[in-house]
């Protein structure tokens, strides 16, 4: 392109530029070589410029009196977007997880208005400031800036309190982790399901066409539903085990939110069983479940509690591998105890051990009911437990001491792991590392 100032070509653009001031213009009168960093809005007649400088300065000068300078883009120059420290759509509640220590910041879309916020954490707590924008310059209460990122640039380099009422300074920017995708890197496909939170499609990376499943959230849910849903992200990007789905990313910058995860062409376990269970053999079954006891072996060992193991939220992928899946009930809790509130409304009463039932104590052990459940779902090829009792008959039959006998054709011995999964106290049920062991030992004896 031709870079003179006063050719046709220039006229109606809008770039970044560094100029020159040289000599003097007829108007008014400017240091010679004066180096300002201006915004070139446009060209108009009789050769003039309308130059707008960084801080909000703005008059016309001379074409031939501004020498372009072109410099490589800095970090301060890069749209909001491209800003490691922009979380995009992020939820407030997420934020908290995020910003840890004092000075710690980043900016987000807000929820409730329309614009930005920088959310700051400072004495202990979290503060958001709403950023204000007047005639196109972003301020708090101060000094305006034609851009965000040249506003946080100068309150970093600055280390002045970023208001005059709040004794806050930007110390550190928290950064995008590795997981944060662009929705442009995902081309979504065809509908595949639906969840509590929002619809599920199939999908591929625009990168390399990776398949990949795209969970999406509900724009009008809550802020603490949508941390709710994140919350599957936050755990899954700390594991990988071959019999757990894999995340591959989240997309936060824009609504709706996205979680990305590997796609598992065969579908969940359930309707899995239901379709060809007849086809399978106890060898075959036995392996799957050993996958299942292996994944949650691993969980276990990070002291993750599931709280939904069921076949339906479990994947069959190639060569019938068994990956568990939908962790959006889980918990990490460094005491491998979760202590849930609000009643039985959403809880899977047939597959929830007494305690969680009865006192909302979440344990591995309360896991391990529910794997034995998922073993009744296997061998009895999908059926529905405990079919002819509502959710209260079951809870009150369990706590009388029913269990359910074992499927028809069920091997002996998986009927005895199940009701070792049923103890009533948790302590007398094995853990997930008995379990597999067993499985696995199993699975090399049949024929």
């Amino acid at each position: 392109h031709d870079l003179s100032l006063g050719s046709p070509a220039c006229e109606g653009i809008t770039a970044h530029i560094e100029v020159s001031f040289v000599g003097q213009g007829a108007a008014f009168e400017i240091l010679p070589d004066l180096k300002l960093s201006l915004l070139l809005s446009r060209i108009i007649p009789a050769s003039f410029i309308i130059c707008v400088s960084f801080g909000g300065l703005s008059g016309f000068c001379p074409c031939l009196q501004v020498l372009p300078v072109i410099r490589p883009m800095q970090e301060v120059d890069r749209p909001l977007g491209q800003q490691d420290w922009y979380h995009g759509a992020i939820p407030r509640l997420e934020v908290q997880q995020l910003l840890k220590n004092n000075g710690d910041f980043l900016v987000r879309k807000s929820q409730e208005k329309q614009g930005y916020v920088l959310s700051v954490q400072w004495d202990g707590s979290c503060k958001h400031f709403l950023i204000q924008n007047t005639d196109n310059l972003y301020r708090l209460d101060g000094q305006g800036f034609h851009s965000i990122p040249l506003l946080i640039h100068h309150l970093m380099s600055s280390q002045q309190p970023i208001t005059r009422k709040a004794d806050v300074v930007l110390k550190k920017p928290v950064l995008k982790d590795k997981w944060v995708l662009e929705h442009d890197d995902i081309l979504l496909g065809q509908l595949i399901g639906r969840g509590n939170f929002g619809e599920v499609y199939s999908g591929r990376l625009r990168s390399d066409s990776t398949p990949v499943a795209v969970k999406s959230c509900k724009e009008n849910l809550a802020p603490e539903h949508k941390s709710k849903f994140l919350m599957e992200a936050r755990i899954l990007k700390q594991y990988d085990h071959p019999n757990i789905v894999k995340l591959i990313g989240v997309c936060t910058q824009k609504q709706p939110i996205y979680i990305i995860m590997e796609l598992v062409q065969g579908g969940d376990f359930l309707t899995f069983l239901r379709h060809n269970g007849n086809s399978l053999k106890v060898k075959v079954l036995v392996r799957m479940t050993e996958n299942v006891a292996a994944g949650m072996e691993y969980l276990e060992s990070k002291k993750c509690i599931h709280r939904d193991l069921a076949a339906r939220n479990c994947l069959v992928a190639e060569h019938k591998v068994v990956k568990i899946s939908d962790f959006g009930m889980s918990r990490q809790q460094d005491d491998g105890v979760y202590s849930a509130e609000g009643g039985l409304r959403q809880i899977p009463v047939k597959w929830t051990a007494p305690e969680a039932l009865n006192y909302g104590r979440y344990t591995t052990e309360s896991d391990v009911w529910s794997f034995g459940v998922l073993l009744w779902e296997t061998f009895s090829l999908g059926m529905t437990p405990y079919s002819s009792m509502t959710n209260t008959q079951t809870r009150d039959e369990v706590e009388r001491g029913y269990r359910m006998p074992a499927p028809y054709g069920c091997p002996v011995e998986i009927s005895r792991i199940m009701t070792s999964c049923w103890q009533y106290e948790a302590k007398n049920r094995p853990s997930f590392k008995k379990l597999r062991a067993e499985l696995s030992s199993m699975h090399n004896i049949i024929t």
